[in-house]
C-alpha cells in the first residue's frame, strides 16, 4: 500500500524526444566549419540536456563445472574514455542518435550539461567530451569544464567573453 510521503521523483524532461537542441545543433555546426565559434558552441552546451551513455560492466564472473564462465553480478556504469595522454574524459552526446552512431548498445541517461561536467570532475576525468563519433565534437576542459559544473553562466561582458557567477 502506497505512503503518503513516499513520491516517485518526475522525470527531469518529461518531453525529451532524444533530438539534439536546435541551439545547440546550430551552435555545433557552426564550430564545424569554423573553430573561432567554441565560445558560442559552449554558450548553447551550459542550457542544453546531455546524453551521458550508461553501459553494462561485469562485477563478478563465476566458472560452472564445465569450466564457461558466467556472469554473477553486472554493474552499470557511464563511460569514460582514455586519452592518447592518458588523461580521461567522460562522454556525452547531444541526442540518442549520436549515441546511437557511437554505441547502439549504451543506454542513454538524460542529464542537464552542468551534471554531466560535476559527473567528469566526480569521476576524475579532466574533460567532457560531446559527440565522440560526430559529427561535430566539443570538448570541454579546465577552467570551462569547471564553470559549467559550478553553474556559472558563460557571458559576453565589455565585448568578451566571461564565466559569471549564477
Amino acid at each position: 500500500m502506497p505512503t503518503p510521503d513516499r513520491q516517485l521523483l518526475a522525470p527531469a524532461f518529461p518531453d525529451d524526444t532524444g533530438e539534439v537542441d536546435p541551439a545547440l545543433a546550430a551552435a555545433l555546426a557552426r564550430l564545424g566549419r569554423d573553430a573561432s565559434h567554441f565560445p558560442e558552441a559552449l554558450g548553447a552546451l551550459q542550457d542544453a540536456r546531455v546524453v551521458v551513455p550508461v553501459v553494462a560492466v561485469l562485477g563478478d564472473m563465476e566458472i560452472d563445472s564445465a569450466g564457461l564462465a558466467r556472469d554473477k553480478s553486472a554493474d552499470m556504469a557511464a563511460v569514460l574514455l582514455t586519452g592518447a595522454d592518458g588523461r580521461l574524459a567522460l562522454l556525452g552526446f547531444s541526442s540518442t542518435a549520436t549515441l546511437a552512431a557511437w554505441d547502439p548498445e549504451a543506454r542513454p541517461v538524460p542529464v542537464t550539461a552542468r551534471t554531466a561536467a560535476t559527473a567528469a570532475i566526480q569521476e576524475g576525468a579532466t574533460a567532457l567530451v560531446l559527440d565522440v563519433a560526430g559529427p561535430v565534437r566539443l570538448v570541454v576542459e579546465g577552467e570551462h569544464l569547471r564553470a559549467l559544473a559550478s553553474g556559472w553562466r558563460l557571458a559576453r561582458v565589455d565585448g568578451d567573453l566571461a564565466w559569471l557567477q549564477p
